[in-house]
C-alpha cells in the first residue's frame, strides 16, 4: 500500500525520560479523531510501584483538546517501559492494537515465565492483531502498518499520511538502530526491515521510539527517511547487509540487559496489564539465569 504523503497528521510528543521513551498523539487534521502511539506507564522498581503520570498527561492533553480516541497502538513489545495502553483505554476508549507476531512473543516468554495454561497465547488480549499491509483509519486518516521483524518478531511501523512510527527498528541517524538479540531477534531480518522503511518516501517523517542523546546532543524524535539514508550510521550510505549483521552482532554481546525486561516483557505480552496472583493482587515473577 503507498501513504498518502498529502496527509499531514498533528503530531505531539511526549517523552518519558526514566525509560528514554517518546509516546505521540496523532490527530487527523479533519477531525477530532486521534490515535495513541506506544504509551508509557512508568515502575518504581525496588519499591514495586506504578506510576501513571506519563499517561496522565496524555489523557489530559486528549481532553483538553476535545479529541476522540479511536486507536492505542503498540509498535511491539517493548522491553525497556511497561505500556499504558489498558490505562488510557479506561479513561478514553480506543482499541489496542499490535502486530500478530504478538503470539510468537506470547509462546516464547510464556514458556520463560512458566505461565500457566490460563495465560492465553492467541493474543487475544489485545482488540486488534495487525497484519502486513493492513489498513485502517484514525477519523479521514489513512493509515496501515508495515512488519517489520528484528528487534523483535513482532515489530511494525504504522504508516499515517505522511508520518511513520518506526517503534525501535530505527533511531535517530546518530544512534542508528535497535539490538537484535533478544529471544527471536535477528539482524539480518531487521536489516530487510529497515530497507522496508527506507523505500518509503523520501519526505516521509519518521519518528522513533527512543532517543538517548548520543554525544550530549538534545533528545530528538523526528527525522526524514531521506536524512537516515544518507547519515544513519549503522545502515546509512549503502551499507550491506552483511557489514550490518557483523557490526550490530558485535554490538548487541557488548550491552546490558534493559533494566525493566523482567516487569515490561509480563505487562506488556498481556496488552499491559498487569498479572495477579491467586488472590487477585498485582504480582511480577523474576526468572533466574533465562534472560540474561
Amino acid at each position: 500500500m503507498q501513504p498518502n504523503m498529502s496527509q499531514r497528521p498533528e503530531i505531539t510528543p511526549f517523552f518519558d525520560e526514566r525509560s528514554n521513551t517518546i509516546s505521540y498523539v496523532v490527530k487527523d487534521t479533519d477531525s477530532p479523531s486521534c490515535a495513541v502511539i506506544d504509551a508509557v506507564m512508568d515502575i518504581d522498581y525496588a519499591a514495586g510501584a506504578l506510576d501513571f503520570s506519563g499517561a496522565d498527561a496524555i489523557i489530559d492533553h486528549i481532553t483538553q483538546h476535545d479529541l476522540q480516541l479511536e486507536w492505542i497502538i503498540e509498535t511491539h513489545v517493548h522491553a525497556d517501559h511497561l505500556s499504558g495502553a489498558p490505562y488510557i483505554q479506561e479513561k478514553l476508549g480506543g482499541k489496542i492494537g499490535i502486530g500478530e507476531k504478538i503470539t510468537v512473543i506470547q509462546d516464547t516468554f510464556g514458556k520463560i515465565f512458566n505461565e500457566g495454561t490460563e495465560f492465553q497465547r492467541d493474543g487475544s488480549q489485545f482488540d486488534a492483531l495487525f497484519v502486513d499491509g493492513q489498513s485502517y483509519n484514525v477519523g479521514g486518516l489513512t493509515c496501515f502498518a508495515i512488519s517489520t521483524p528484528g528487534h523483535t518478531p513482532a515489530c511494525m511501523v504504522h504508516v499515517m499520511g505522511d508520518a511513520a512510527f518506526v517503534g525501535d527498528t530505527l533511531f535517530m541517524p546518530d544512534g542508528g538502530s535497535a539490538r537484535a538479540d533478544f529471544p527471536g531477534g535477528d539482524a539480518g531480518e531487521l536489516y530487510d526491515s529497515i530497507q522496508k522503511v527506507l523505500a518509503l518516501p523520501d519526505e516521509m517523517r519518521l519518528f522513533i521510539c527512543h532517543d538517548y542523546g548520543p554525544g550530549g546532543r538534545a533528545i530528538a524524535w523526528e527525522t526524514t527517511v531521506a536524512e537516515q539514508k544518507e547519515r544513519n550510521i549503522h545502515v546509512g550510505e549503502g551499507k550491506t547487509r552483511e557489514e550490518f549483521i557483523a557490526f550490530r552482532t558485535e554490538r548487541d554481546k557488548q550491552l546490558k540487559v534493559p533494566a525493566l525486561i523482567i516487569p515490561s516483557l509480563q505487562v506488556n505480552m498481556r496488552a499491559g496489564d498487569v498479572p495477579t496472583d491467586d488472590d487477585g493482587n498485582m504480582m511480577l515473577k523474576v526468572p533466574l539465569n533465562k534472560l540474561a
